[in-house]
């Protein structure tokens, strides 16, 4: 069964939210910190995970209107259709079952009457032997050598989402070196094939149809590129496919036992727990990989059996909607306090706009109301020196999520004391700022009585800026999984709450359309 269609707009919940708006709005969040248990009333700890929301610009009542707008577009009858297998991508006829690729229960999984768990497991099955085989040196290229680098050949979901894994856990690596490749751009596949043997590197593309453009060009180049030291027959030892096209795979050179495969009800851009994650594996190593899994089915259990007041991922998607619907935010920042994820605000870019950037609801209709939020953001404290100005004296409401990590991976103690308390202090700047009496007390102090009257309106933050604080143990692959998953849910929720189809992708097709077209003039 699709997913019920009710547009947001026409409940009791939405009404009553526009009302509340209009009284909540003059409260500022130190009006708000007023409430000593105002933390502890909006705090939530799942796992190794603890969110700290208080500092929105919302009270209690807020969240109880939110969380009723959930129940009246029957969020939970929607979340039990998403887990269990039904045709919720209606637009293309499939299931959207990514949580399913890292599901270690029992239960069956049901797609056109067949339980997929088996063909999971087979995949991950296949996927460890794969890489355990490459890793430990048994796997040789052509001359005899064992391997010594990977190169990902993809784009989209095919890309973003393993580079990014591994770029987060490279604390983990094993002794392969990595590589990604995406852009049509022949000036990405040429500098990485600078830095790279033909003897020693595994090339892994993931395609599903194997016709993507900008992936099959690329695979292309690089087969040439190695068929000048190497002989045809030697393809299979250094090529390897994530796809479903076996006809166009093997007629590349790759053997058939070194496809892995992909499924129509996996899209893209959730698909880095399938064998998509194979380059994950290799970089990492299976059990990482596993981990990454874990931590990934852990938030999808708190998801899916939390009530709404205490749910991550629920909480998230309702403040999202409070602020681009009735604050009219348009943008959302995502700020981690770690180096190691500096590629996340750029994977969930796609993720999330790529997901929910619709502009026609579930009924087919053209909606009344603003959907997908822009996502942007980069690693802090970098973004201190560069565009967090606007975000706290700019003209635009910005809501936040921040995401920090209490231990270091390399133990640098007063380095990471340092970071975390950048982390506390954007946050409460943001939220609390600083008055025209701080300011002129701070000038007076200072000596700069004769600059007082010309200097204070440009040194006042005036706050109520709204952010979240995620905060882990430390970075792991499972601390990891966590987090991706958190944000898919919290994409699904949103695209519920909107009324939306979030798993096609039909925007990005006309352009390609077009680029097509151009070729053959």
């Amino acid at each position: 069964m699709a997913l019920q269609n009710i547009n947001p707009t026409k409940t009791d919940a939405w009404k009553e939210l526009t009302d509340h708006f209009n009284e909540i709005n003059e409260h500022t969040l130190k009006d708000f910190f007023k409430d000593q248990n105002r933390v502890s009333d909006f705090s939530i700890t799942a796992n190794s995970l603890e969110l700290d929301y208080s500092k929105n610009r919302i009270n209690q009542k807020t969240m109880d209107l939110l969380v009723k707008l959930a129940n009246q577009v029957e969020l939970k009858d929607a979340i039990n259709k998403y887990f269990s297998g039904d045709v919720i991508n209606d637009t293309e006829e499939r299931a959207v079952l990514h949580t399913a690729l890292r599901s270690t229960n029992e239960d069956e999984v049901l797609v056109d009457g067949k339980d997929v768990k088996p063909k999971i497991q087979t995949a991950l099955r296949k996927v460890r032997a794969f890489s355990n085989k490459v890793i430990s040196g048994k796997w040789k290229g052509y001359t005899g050598k064992s391997i010594t680098d990977i190169v990902n050949i993809g784009i989209g979901g095919s890309d973003l989402g393993p580079d990014m894994v591994v770029e987060a856990l490279q604390f983990y690596k094993n002794k392969l070196n990595s590589h990604f490749v995406s852009n049509i751009d022949g000036d990405h596949v040429s500098e990485i094939l600078k830095n790279i043997d033909p003897e020693t590197t595994l090339f892994v593309i993931v395609s599903k149809t194997f016709t993507t453009q900008e992936t099959i060009t690329n695979a292309e180049y690089i087969k040439n590129w190695f068929l000048k030291s190497a002989s045809v027959f030697d393809v299979a030892k250094h090529f390897v496919a994530v796809s479903t096209n076996l006809e166009a795979v093997t007629s590349f050179g790759i053997e058939k036992s070194n496809i892995f495969p992909m499924w129509n009800w996996v899209g893209g851009r959730f698909s880095l727990w399938s064998s998509v994650g194979l380059s994950i594996s290799l970089s990492l190593g299976f059990e990482n990989f596993r981990e990454l899994l874990d931590g990934a089915e852990e938030m999808d259990n708190h998801f899916k059996e939390t009530s709404f007041e205490k749910n991550i991922p629920v909480v998230l998607a309702l403040l999202s909607v409070w602020y681009n619907n009735f604050f009219n935010a348009e943008t959302e920042a995502v700020l981690p306090y770690c180096q190691y994820l500096s590629k996340f605000p750029s994977y969930l870019q796609q993720a999330i706009m790529e997901s929910n950037g619709k502009s026609v609801d579930r009924n087919g209709e053209k909606v009344t109301y603003q959907t997908g939020t822009i996502i942007w953001g980069s690693v802090g404290a970098n973004m201190q020196h560069a565009f967090m100005q606007l975000v706290h004296q700019g003209t635009k409401m910005i809501p936040a999520d921040f995401i920090g990590y209490k231990k270091s991976l390399y133990g640098l103690t007063d380095s990471h004391k340092k970071l975390m308390a950048n982390y506390y202090a954007q946050i409460d700047a943001l939220a609390f700022g600083k008055t025209k009496e701080e300011v002129h007390l701070e000038l007076k102090t200072s000596g700069d009585l004769d600059k007082i009257n010309k200097l204070l309106p440009y040194k006042v933050f005036e706050g109520n800026k709204p952010s979240n604080s995620l905060l882990f143990e430390t970075l792991t692959p499972k601390s990891l999984g966590n987090l991706i998953s958190l944000y898919e849910h919290k994409i699904f929720v949103q695209g519920v709450l909107w009324n939306i189809y979030s798993y096609d992708q039909f925007g990005v097709e006309l352009g390609k359309e077009l680029a097509k077209k151009i070729l053959k003039n």
